[in-house]
């Protein structure tokens, strides 16, 4: 068994230098007949992602008009000695991990039309779901459905402008994931074109290997062209609530107590949480919390013995647009008392269901008119045991990341019994653990600050990592990057035999997600390619 994995692992010692090979291989692209279009400009779309932190150019940018042309591009990718393919859903990747350098990256944005609802109308809309391209964005789902239909997906991510693809590579986490998972564990089948160029359907009952495999499988298997994903009712309105703490393990407790209440209709129905510094700053300070620009934090309601770093208690409750506003307040006036924040230093306002999943692309538009959206994102996303959560706040918060890191600092309880170990996603161990923690550390760097400055941020995550093992603590990257064979089992740990052996089955050449760099392509030999 270890002869047979370490075929697939990467070769550290050598790299492949395609440079010869790219005048047969680009022949080869033009002889492919599809029904979309093959473009060999390749400058900025598929040469970086957001992050804005690797550049690599790709041979070809392949536009397809439908699976067919994925199981096309596949097979004739097969037929090289060298060629790999990237599926880029909306580039949001950070670490280059939907590029294929000299490769073949596959724009799914071009497959974006699917999205069919199928709702049984007279019932509970428990059987409601809506079966959609893996190239189409959440935000263009989230209006067909609630428009047209009432019905929403029941997980989200907090920003909407990703695929359905890209996040059911990954897990797809936001303030609903407490109670109904993240989005892996919200579709019931999706439509996989595999490394070997097969269109399959999986399911739980159906393929389900493969089905298990791809969810949260980082593209290794195949590549993501449908999804079925089930519905809800959608609410009208959100009260959105802030509330502010000092102290860490106060914030924890109160959190993990909230998630603890998962029951619809007697608890709230996100719940999300980040650290801010304890001063003016209006980029990482007190004016990062209120709602509204008429609300006003009072920094005389924070105790003078409050450390350099406070935390944030985000929470929403959905409710009609024709509750009593009387009696919505009392509501949350009761769900609110049993928590210990700092009484003066609550904000809330209603909003509309879609205002308040969309509110990110506010942040959106103002960064890319203020030019922050297109300058580089060293962003780090971290897994956090319980068991090590208050440590992780001592040695990051409160030490390292004391001063801020240009954007949110988000920390926020989640339920493993809620993640279906059954798929390719990894956890911390935690002893076994319900609750673990999400931490997402999301820089927004200004483009005049230069290169170096990013350097620094990358230097600083680095940073983190490394006193987090020192430390001994128990956690697992989101959104993974690691450059190293160690790395990658030490990452996917019991799982990684289990990935080893789907990606042999699966992906037997090593063809897709090279820029994951977990494994390397395997090259034929007599290839006359």
């Amino acid at each position: 068994m270890i002869a047979f994995m370490e075929r697939f692992l990467p070769a550290n010692d050598t790299e492949v230098n395609p440079e010869d090979e790219d005048t047969t291989n680009r022949s080869l692209c033009l002889s492919l007949e599809l029904q979309g279009s093959v473009d060999f400009i390749c400058t900025g779309l598929a040469c970086k992602d957001f992050g804005g932190i690797y550049y690599k150019k790709p041979l070809a940018i392949i536009k397809p008009a439908g699976p067919e042309d994925v199981v096309r591009v596949i097979k004739a990718a097969s037929l090289s000695s060298n060629l790999t393919v990237a599926a880029r859903g909306n580039g949001h990747s950070i670490r280059g991990q939907a590029m294929a350098d000299r490769g073949l990256v596959i724009d799914m944005r071009s497959m974006d039309t699917l999205i069919h609802v199928v709702a049984t109308y007279g019932s509970t809309a428990s059987a409601a779901y809506v079966d959609v391209g893996g190239g189409v964005l959440w935000e263009d789902l989230l209006r067909r459905c609630v428009l047209g239909f009432g019905l929403a997906p029941r997980s989200w991510t907090d920003y909407l402008g990703l695929t359905v693809g890209g996040t059911l590579s990954n897990a797809g986490v936001s303030g609903q994931a407490f109670r109904y998972g993240p989005q892996t564990s919200n579709v019931t089948e999706l439509e996989v074109v595999t490394g070997k160029g097969e269109i399959l359907v999986c399911s739980e009952n159906q393929n389900p290997e493969l089905f298990f495999s791809v969810l949260g499988g980082l593209g290794q298997f195949g590549i993501i062209t449908r999804a079925r994903i089930l519905l809800q009712k959608a609410p009208d309105m959100i009260r959105w609530i802030r509330v502010v703490y000092t102290e860490f393990e106060e914030f924890a407790k109160d959190a993990e107590r909230l998630v603890s209440q998962d029951l619809e209709g007697e608890s709230f129905d996100y719940v999300e949480g980040f650290a801010f510094v304890n001063s003016d700053d209006p980029v990482n300070g007190w004016p990062t919390v209120p709602l509204l620009l008429d609300q006003r934090f009072d920094p005389t309601s924070i105790p003078p013995n409050a450390g350099p770093v406070l935390y944030c208690l985000e929470l929403a409750l959905h409710h009609h647009i024709h509750d009593s506003s009387t009696t919505l307040d009392k509501v949350v006036g009761q769900m609110l008392r049993p928590l210990r924040y700092c009484r003066n230093l609550r904000f809330e306002v209603s909003v509309t269901y879609m205002e308040f999943l969309l509110r990110v692309k506010q942040v959106e538009e103002a960064a890319k008119a203020s030019g922050i959206w297109d300058a580089p994102h060293p962003w780090l996303n971290l897994f956090v045991s319980k068991r090590d959560i208050v440590d992780f706040d001592r040695i990051v918060f409160k030490n390292i990341l004391r001063d801020g890191i240009g954007g949110p600092m988000l920390v926020y309880p989640l339920r493993r019994s809620k993640w279906d170990i059954r798929t390719s996603e990894v956890l911390p161990e935690g002893g076994g653990e319900e609750i673990f923690y999400l931490i997402a550390l999301l820089r927004f760097n200004q483009s005049e600050r230069g290169r170096a400055v990013v350097e620094e941020d990358v230097a600083q995550n680095e940073e983190i990592l490394r006193s987090c093992r020192e430390n001994g603590l128990d956690l697992k990257q989101y959104l993974p990057h690691y450059t190293t064979k160690d790395e990658w089992k030490r990452h996917f740990g019991k799982k990684w035999s289990r990935f080893v052996e789907r990606k042999a089955y699966f992906d037997p050449l090593a063809l897709l997600s090279p820029g994951q760099s977990i494994f390397s392509r395997i090259r034929q030999q007599g290839s006359s390619l």
